[in-house]
């Protein structure tokens, strides 16, 4: 097998996104656009990944990781610069280069995979991606001689009148043999209005020695676009939503509405679950079968077990049982646990705590910071009070238990197992199996009382 070897240009800064952030480590689905770009080029047996990189890169660097070597682009003097800076790493390696952009986070492991396979194939010392644009306008043309082989890249604003009507266009990334690529790369001049050294200048020149030149076709024209702008970018968005959503639907999830729910690309769903429109999965967010998650729910990072409904609602980093219901409105902050059959009803806030099997938290309720037993009931309006301004304190409700509407549980505090809390206490010590703990103001009743408030206001 040849070896076989990448380059992903990530020096640019962007300058029009307009934007502090580097242009490269603009999100897609949640993840840096070149993060999208070396894990599909990583998935089609390459030896080695270098990644050149300029503005920002110790911000790229960071999110790539172990999964590139770099090399840094002092100046940015052109795409045939950029990949010159490799040379030191891939000038006495044998085989295949494939040159990206870090701005094409669309282009799949497949059409990777199609286009080293082809060059290959061809023999030749260079292959082009090329695609049929539906609007060329400001793309480079590739023009074909008549055995259909690459004659040459016609840049737009340098093309005549019958070159303008040609629709195959230069995507901007290629395979070179290795030898060849950092060879022809010497050759490449800057003389032009930019004074920068150009890739493509590379064909041009294999041509002049003679060297076979090709082109892949890829037939998908969206997998080829190029993030240059905000404008790219929510479509770029956009077309990688569809393209997870898909994959979903395929593998037996129902999403009412593609167009309109949002997941992320590490995200897993099981068969037979419905996701409502409105729906943000984010993270590494695992969601077992028969589950039904929306409208309008955000979870990221959380697990949810099967026949699990969540409507409304919003979750981080938090475990979810079977056959719980959670929402509408409700909110499981980080570290949470709810156990299988449980309910956490709505405007429950739930925080850093455990709640075991077949418990409720059905309304209007802060629970947070607290072990929970199973066979609870927790009701309408209870706080755990877990903060004293300084420390956070655990509450612990014992199986069986339950929690009086309108109470205040004061950490450090344990209701104990079977115990019961009328409703509208103020709970401050432990609470013993097996009781009835009552902590609130007796009730005084001043008969008449009201008529004199009555008559005061209308004096």
């Amino acid at each position: 097998m040849t070896n076989r070897y990448a380059v992903v240009l990530a020096a640019g800064q962007g300058t029009r996104m307009k934007s502090k952030l580097y242009k490269v480590l603009h999100p897609i689905a949640g993840r840096p656009m070149v993060q999208h770009v070396i894990d599909q080029i990583s998935s089609v047996n390459v030896d080695k990944v270098i990644t050149i990189v300029g503005f920002g890169a110790e911000d790229v660097k960071k999110h790539i990781g172990a999964k590139s070597e770099f090399v840094l682009q002092e100046e940015q003097l052109g795409t045939g610069h950029a990949v010159l800076q490799a040379e030191a790493l891939l000038k006495d390696k044998e085989g295949t280069t494939i040159v990206v952009c870090g701005d094409t986070p669309l282009i799949t492991k497949e059409t990777y995979q199609s286009l080293i396979d082809h060059h290959e194939k061809s023999g030749a010392k260079a292959t082009i991606l090329t695609a049929k644009a539906p609007n060329p306008f400001g793309y480079g043309r590739i023009i074909r001689n008549e055995a259909n082989g690459v004659e040459r890249i016609v840049e737009h604003k340098d093309a005549n009148d019958k070159e303008l009507l040609v629709d195959e266009i230069n995507t901007g990334t290629y395979c070179f043999d290795n030898q060849a690529l950092f060879q022809a790369l010497k050759q490449v001049s800057n003389n032009n209005a930019q004074g920068e050294y150009y890739l493509p200048d590379v064909i041009e020149i294999l041509q002049q020695q003679g060297e076979i030149v090709s082109a892949y076709i890829t037939h998908n024209f969206d997998e080829t676009l190029g993030i240059n702008d905000r404008v790219a970018l929510a479509e770029a968005e956009k077309i990688m939503k569809l393209r997870i959503n898909e994959r979903h639907m395929k593998n037996g999830v129902t999403i009412v509405d593609p167009e309109h729910t949002y997941i992320g690309p590490d995200v897993k769903i099981g068969a037979d679950t419905i996701i409502h429109p409105g729906t943000i999965l984010k993270g590494e967010t695992v969601i077992e079968e028969e589950a039904e998650i929306g409208p309008y729910s955000e979870l990221i990072n959380c697990y949810v077990g099967k026949g699990t409904i969540v409507k409304q609602s919003v979750a981080s980093d938090s475990k979810i049982g079977n056959h719980v219901k959670v929402g509408p409105y409700a909110h499981l902050r980080p570290e949470s646990s709810i156990g299988n059959n449980g309910k956490i009803g709505n405007f429950v806030e739930i925080k850093k705590t455990d709640l075991k099997e077949n418990s409720k938290v059905s309304h209007l309720s802060y629970i947070g910071d607290a072990h929970v037993g199973s066979n609870v009931n927790i009701g309408c309006g209870t706080i755990t009070v877990n903060y004293d301004g300084k420390h956070k304190y655990v509450t612990t409700i014992e199986d069986d238990s339950f929690i009086g509407c309108n109470s205040n549980l004061i950490a450090p505090v344990t209701i104990g197992r079977g115990s019961y809390v009328a409703a509208g206490s103020t709970i401050t010590k432990d609470v013993p199996e097996d009781s009835l703990s009552v902590a609130r103001a007796r009730q005084t009743n001043k008969e008449g009382y009201a008529s004199k408030i009555k008559k005061q206001k209308k004096d």
